[in-house]
């Protein structure tokens, strides 16, 4: 018996990295996944691996910055499966561009992507939710949403916003839904190798100064999902899991 069984969820920026491995451990712990991102291929070949392992899943083509997708990722999941027991807001873009080289545009796109599309989504999957009688929300910070890291102002106040959205939707929102979130420290998905050199040296100096002196894997944010998804933490809201090898300490 799966720690899911019988649940349905949403998955954001579920084609790759954390959020792939989520899509694949929610399945084997029984949820019916929706997958979503941007890249056809990758997502086709998510839904294609649960299904492998006798998963339910489906995918949806998705531009987090665009609120008639995100309507379409609760249709998606309505009519395919018929209900929303859980939604991870994993989807996010990363920046190193320093306040006085950042745009106003690429600014906006990152808040709009990291922020403003989990309230978005969140929003429209609430009243879903409700119909089944409530569900858990999680969102995605980082650790860059306690302390700052040199050169990220759009992203490090993007993930600062996340924890003050989660925790506000916990306020709002229990006790029927729960609403949680996850900080990952430096973990090893795609988007953190294409950074470039500078974030790659600045990441080695992140990951010597932790006790566990090692870059995360995405099965480490995973199964701290599946956890947060499940009914084993139905006394838990409102908080944020570190999940960055005591980065934080």
């Amino acid at each position: 018996m799966g720690r899911l069984d019988g649940k349905v969820a949403i998955i954001t920026g579920s084609t790759s990295g954390m959020g792939r491995a989520s899509a694949e451990l929610f399945a084997k712990e029984g949820a019916k996944v929706v997958v979503v991102g941007r890249n056809e291929g990758r997502a086709n070949e998510v839904v294609d691996a649960i299904k492998a392992e006798s998963g339910e899943a489906v995918y949806v083509i998705a531009d987090m910055s665009s609120p008639d997708d995100m309507q379409k990722i609760v249709d998606t999941a309505v009519e395919e499966f018929g209900k929303i027991d859980i939604l991870f807001n994993n989807a996010g873009m990363f920046s190193l561009t320093p306040i006085t080289d950042l745009s106003l545009e690429d600014w906006n796109n990152i808040l709009a992507v990291n922020v403003t599309a989990a309230f978005c989504l969140s929003k429209l999957a609430i009243p879903v939710m409700l119909e089944s009688g409530g569900g858990s929300i999680i969102n995605t910070s980082s650790s860059a949403g306690f302390s700052p890291k040199y050169g990220a102002v759009a992203y490090v106040t993007s993930k600062h916003a996340l924890i003050g959205l989660t925790k506000s939707i916990a306020m709002e929102l229990g006790p029927n839904i729960r609403c949680n979130g996850i900080a990952p420290g430096l973990i090893d998905t795609p988007m953190v190798a294409a950074s470039g050199p500078e974030a790659e040296a600045a990441g080695q100096a992140m990951v010597d100064a932790t006790p566990m002196k090692r870059k995360g894997l995405g099965e480490d944010i995973a199964y701290a999902a599946v956890y947060l998804a499940s009914d084993e933490s139905t006394f838990v809201d409102g908080q944020i899991l570190r999940v960055d090898g005591g980065e934080g300490i």
